[in-house]
């Protein structure tokens, strides 16, 4: 068993990569500081939990499979849509399958098994998180834009394109109607626009 923690030990430190993995997509939208891997995956597993609770999911599987949707970037970096163009041969489940060697096995199959679920794009979890992956984008576009990032509408549009799911849909809807900051104008009290 030891040894087996010690593979485990080494996917901890692995993981710790991805809070300095930036989301390379951003750069094309003259984003010099782009968010991490990390941060992304943070904010789209709690938007996980909301969309897959509204849609009478399972909120704990979608957070969890949300959790581990970009764990393979610690070894293909953040492969962004231009660059999957030419960048085919990174199959999530076979980076996932080489993360998780040596590890128990009680564990390794858990993390394989989620990661191919997320993949396979069918489980009702598997769809909530995937629509709170594109919707955190869709958020931290309008972030960006109102940073003053003008380009990231792209990434607004297109993310609010590939939702799936009603939740989602009418989340990205509140979001769109709702500024960046209303959050701490409503908690400071002050009234709304």
């Amino acid at each position: 068993m030891a040894e087996d923690l010690d593979a485990v030990a080494r996917f901890l430190y692995e993981a710790g990569t991805l809070k300095h993995t930036s989301r390379s997509g951003w750069w094309m939208a003259g984003v010099r500081d782009p968010e991490s891997v990390a941060e992304h995956s943070w904010r789209t597993a709690l938007i996980a939990t909301i969309i897959a609770k509204l849609e009478g999911a399972d909120p704990s599987r979608a957070a969890f499979l949300a959790v581990w949707h970009d764990s393979q970037e610690t070894r293909t970096g953040d492969v962004n849509y231009l660059g999957k163009k030419y960048s085919t041969e990174a199959d999530p489940q076979a980076v996932t399958a080489d993360q998780v060697a040596g590890m128990p096995e009680v564990l390794a199959s858990a993390v394989r098994d989620l990661v191919a679920e997320y993949e396979a794009k069918e489980s009702a979890e598997a769809i909530c998180a995937r629509d709170a992956d594109k919707l955190e984008c869709l958020i931290q576009g309008v972030e960006y834009k109102a940073q003053g990032y003008e380009n990231a509408q792209r990434w607004i549009d297109n993310s609010r394109g590939r939702l799936v799911t009603k939740t989602a849909n009418e989340l990205a809807d509140a979001v769109l109607e709702t500024g960046s900051l209303d959050w701490l104008r409503m908690a400071l009290g002050e009234k709304q626009n």
